[in-house]
């Protein structure tokens, strides 16, 4: 195709057949106009992300960031001619640090297959929108999402401890932290949860964990035996 995302992406993951590009046109908020992308590009690393972020500037190409493709908001629907940089092959648990109870994942881990991993270290990752057991943790970053423990535990931006993002000149730029405590400085990191894809392109995320709670009971139940 024509100003082709870099040589350094395998041919094998830059799809430009127009059969296979229509799943990639837009999520789920039909409403919301889109349009037909150039190509959809499925890297594998942050280093592949910043040769697309840099070629697609040098070439004035519209980028889209994509996750699972579960949102409302159509955030994630193509422009003509737009390069679509999809994270389906970025699912990588990086690590797990019970000590410090924070896990490393890149953008295209599923909400509900981090919250198993954790499990087994008898920790827990709150947020928990209905399209967990499909949505990302990049697009969940991105748009900041909730779910019903956050009236309890609160949103996405309350567990984004650290990122690691490309910015929209294709420099690779990290921002929070790595550790449980940090207060001194700006929320850079915070800022970015719920841009949608606007200041740049999330390539690793680092998140707060919590102790997994105890087994919940049925309320009938409590009140029976209250009784």
């Amino acid at each position: 195709m024509a100003n082709a995302p870099v040589d350094s992406i395998p041919a094998r993951r830059v799809l430009t057949d127009p059969a296979g590009l229509a799943r990639y046109q837009h999520d789920e908020a039909e409403w919301a106009p889109y349009g037909m992308p150039l190509a959809v590009v499925r890297p594998q690393g942050t280093d592949e992300v910043r040769d697309v972020v840099r070629h697609c500037v040098a070439h004035r190409i519209p980028l889209v960031p994509r996750g699972a493709g579960t949102g409302l908001s159509g955030g994630a629907n193509a422009v003509d001619g737009a390069v679509i940089l999809s994270f389906e092959d970025m699912n990588r648990i990086v690590d797990i640090d019970a000590a410090e109870r924070l896990a490393v994942v890149q953008p295209g881990v599923v909400n509900d297959d981090l919250r198993a991993a954790c499990a087994e270290h008898g920790l827990w990752y709150p947020p928990d929108p209905a399209s967990s057991p499909w949505s990302t943790l990049g697009g969940n970053v991105a748009t900041n999402a909730g779910g019903m423990c956050c009236v309890k535990y609160g949103v996405t931006r309350d567990y984004v401890l650290g990122l690691e993002v490309v910015n929209g000149l294709g420099e690779v730029v990290s921002l929070g932290r790595r550790t449980a405590k940090g207060v001194a400085g700006y929320d850079l990191a915070g800022l970015m949860v719920g841009s949608e894809g606007t200041l740049g392109v999330i390539t690793e995320i680092t998140v707060r964990l919590r102790p997994a709670p105890r087994p919940g009971r049925p309320l009938l139940e409590v009140l029976c035996v209250c009784l």
